[in-house]
Parts: structure tokens; sequence; C-alpha cells
């Protein structure tokens, strides 16, 4: 038999449950007989004391003249410590602060079984008061905050499982769903498992770059089904890692700079510099000089390979070449290194450290005294490996002899008569001392 009860106001309401709790059956034995049927009531949980829960004389139809002759009274247990009973009127009312959750824990249903009895005869009456929860707890995460690690080279689809919110309220008022700050990159799937199970999954949606955006912050909140609702929040901290995904970029992929022939050993001459926007070994770089067979010069030159300072290491000879084209190369140190070039042309500077080179390419031996002016006695070549004003060449005839040097082309020059000459004045070696018109870098 199934009876429902009705109250208003604090009065929850009362049926008979089919299931009996366990009573001890020496009870029986010894003090009487138990009422048919079971009272059932249910009150929310935190109900403030002297909120009635039902007027127990009442559902059981026992005369309230007679209540307090026969000892209407709660039988001691367990859960006697939250009601009291009103032995004149009958009326159940709160007694203690209930706390379900404290009591029951997740449990879908929260019973307290309680006995009533009377005297004369004595009969023993069992009832259980429901209590019904409220949301009173907000869902909370163990952890304020999740971190994850997640590779750039991550693929639009992949899943990362996020941790469950706890809410100590059950049904109703449980966790029923989870919700994602605005991003670009994150999408949230959250899944139902039944009343009691509901979880989330952080879905990719974007590609990720770590150069643009290293750390990504999103919230992720906990909302319960309560009215008004509670929620609780997680912050996840996305770090992204690194792929070496970046080539070394110079700063100029043409330099220019200049250094003096036969520079010291060490002298600086420029300094590059490239940037690598990875992380860690991906964007550290070691500078060298390309390899280039064609110029001998190149391996005059020195690289710094941490901070891209070329130096001078051997000897700079402009007259092996006035410019120097250097290849620079910038690679990173990662797994799979990437790398970069640059070129560097070097202007070497021409000093005055060569000698002009005399060369009389045509002699004659004798002259005739009456040869007549322009004769020509000499064809000279010099040349000097300087260049500009420290390769120009000055000739002249040393003394007051009647010669002079007339330039025929470029370098190349004759000796000629320019004046009388006369034997008997002049000797051969006079005219030509040790063969040589020279003095010093101006003959």
């Amino acid at each position: 038999m199934n009876i429902v009860f009705v109250f208003k106001r604090n009065m929850a309401i009362a049926l008979v449950h089919d299931c009996l709790p366990t009573i001890l059956l020496y009870m029986l034995f010894f003090f009487g007989s138990i009422a048919d049927g079971q009272v059932v009531y249910s009150v929310s949980e935190e109900a403030n004391p002297g909120t009635t829960v039902g007027n127990l004389a009442k559902d059981l139809k026992l005369n309230l003249q007679d209540l307090h002759n026969r000892g209407f009274q709660l039988v001691s247990g367990t859960n006697k410590r939250y009601f009291d009973l009103n032995t004149k009127t009958g009326i159940l009312h709160i007694k203690d602060r209930i706390d379900r959750d404290e009591l029951c824990g997740r449990s879908l249903t929260c019973c307290l079984p309680l006995e009533a009895i009377v005297n004369v005869p004595l009969n023993v009456y069992r009832f259980e008061v429901n209590i019904i929860d409220i949301n009173d707890n907000t869902p909370t995460f163990r952890s304020p905050v999740k971190y994850f690690n997640i590779s750039e080279s991550a693929f639009p689809g992949e899943r990362f499982p996020l941790p469950n919110a706890f809410d100590a309220d059950v049904g109703s008022n449980s966790v029923k769903s989870y919700k994602l700050s605005a991003n670009e990159h994150f999408s949230l799937d959250v899944q139902s498992g039944g009343e009691q199970s509901v979880s989330a999954e952080l879905v990719l949606q974007k590609a990720l770059d770590r150069e643009k955006q290293p750390v990504i912050q999103l919230t992720v909140t906990a909302v319960d089904g309560g009215k008004p609702p509670r929620s609780g929040t997680i912050n996840l901290i996305v770090n992204i890692e690194d792929v070496n995904d970046n080539i070394p970029v110079f700063s100029k992929p043409l330099l220019k700079a200049r250094v003096v022939e036969n520079a010291p050993l060490g002298t600086s001459v420029i300094q590059v510099h490239a940037s690598d926007p990875d992380e860690g070994l991906n964007g550290e770089i070691a500078y060298s000089l390309v390899s280039q067979d064609s110029d001998n010069n190149v391996d005059a030159f020195s690289i710094d390979s941490e901070t891209g300072l070329i130096t001078v290491k051997g000897t700079v000879d402009y007259e092996k070449g006035a410019a120097v084209e250097i290849r620079v190369q910038a690679k990173d140190k990662g797994l799979k290194p990437r790398a970069a070039y640059c070129k560097v042309l070097v202007e070497i500077m021409d000093i005055n450290d060569n000698r002009p080179e005399i060369s009389v390419t045509s002699l004659v031996n004798t002259v005739k005294e009456d040869a007549a002016n322009g004769t020509v006695v000499s064809m000279i070549t010099v040349l000097d490996n300087d260049a500009g004003k420290n390769g120009e060449i000055q000739l002249k005839v040393r003394d007051s002899l009647p010669f002079k040097v007339q330039n025929s082309y470029k370098n190349y020059y004759t000796l000629v008569v320019n004046g009388p000459l006369d034997r008997e004045r002049f000797t051969r070696t006079q005219t030509f001392p040790n063969k040589e018109k020279t003095a010093g870098r101006k003959l």
C-alpha cells in the first residue's frame, strides 16, 4: 500500500516507503507489534532548527489526547540528534543542522531511519526522513591551474583531457557543463556519461605558432545545474613547445667593409648578425665562412662562430685583388639545422708597399756624337704594382745630361737624345753609370 501525504508551508511530502530498514528483531519479541507501512518525510538540508518535518501522530493515526500518557517519544539512535518530537502535538521538528553532503556523500538518496514508540500497549513505529539536496556547494577543481605543453607542430583536431570539477551536491545540483573562455585556437568538447558524470576535452582548432604566441592562457568554467547555478573555474596555461620551423635571417643580405692591405692579424673588419625566432638550440646560431676556391684572399679572414665578428687572420694583399667577396653562413643548432647566407664585400685599400721595377728592353751601346735630337737610345719598361697615386711613375734623367725620357704608351718609355753630344766631353761611363737612371721611386 502506498500512501502520499501533502503538507503546507515547511511540511514536506510524506509517503509510504516500499523498503523497510533493518530493525532489531528482539524489539518485536519483547515490546510488541510494529505498525504496518512506513512513513517517509522529506526536508531540505540546512533547514533552520524548528522547521516542521511532519505531523507524525496524525500520520501514524494516534490519538492526540493519549500521546502524553502513553509516553510518545523518539527512540534514541544515531539520527535522533537532528530531530525533536512535540509529545503534545505529535509534530516532528528539525533540531540541529543537517548536512546532507556530510551524511550521505555522493549518494543520490539520503534517508535517515528513525523509530518512535508508545506504551500501553507498546508499539514501535518506524519512519524515515529523506534529506533533499540543495545547491549549497560550488564546483571546484583540485588545482586552480593546469599546465599543458603542446608542440607547435600539433595538428588541428588533437585532443587534451581536462581535469574534472568536483561538486559535493548531487543530481541536478551537480556539475552539468563546462565552458571555455573565448580564443582562436581551442574549443571544448563536453561529454556526459550520466547523471553524475560530465567531462571535457580541449580540442585544437587552429595551428599553433610559438613565435607569434608562446603562451596561451585559457579559463575553463564548470557550471552546475542548480537554480541559480553555481560555478568554479580553472586556469589553463598552454606552453607552446618550439619546433625548428624558422630559418636564421641576417640583418642585411649584403654588407660592405674596408680593410688596409697588410693589416695586422686580428684586425676587426665587420660584424654580421643573424636572428632566429625559434627557442633553445633551434634558435642558437653558429657563424662560419663558406669556402670559395676562386678567391684566395678569403683565406686571409676568419669569423667568430658565436659573435659573427670577421677579423684578419692572414696576409691581405691588394695586388691579389682589390676586393674580396666573403660568403657567411648562419646555421642554427637544432636537431635538423637550418641555414641562411649573406655576402660581405671587403674593399682592400692599397698602401705604397711596392717599389717600381725598371726594365731596359733595348740599349744602344754606342751613339754618334752628331746624333740628332730625338734619336732613340733605349726602350724602358717600368712596373709598379701599387694602385692610384702609389702606382704613378715619374721618370727623369739625373744630372745635366743631353738625354730625356719620353712616355710612349702606358708604362713604356723611350730614352732619346736631347742636346748636343760631345765625345771628348762625355765618356760612356759618365753617360750611363751602372746602366741605371733611378732615384728611389722617381726615375
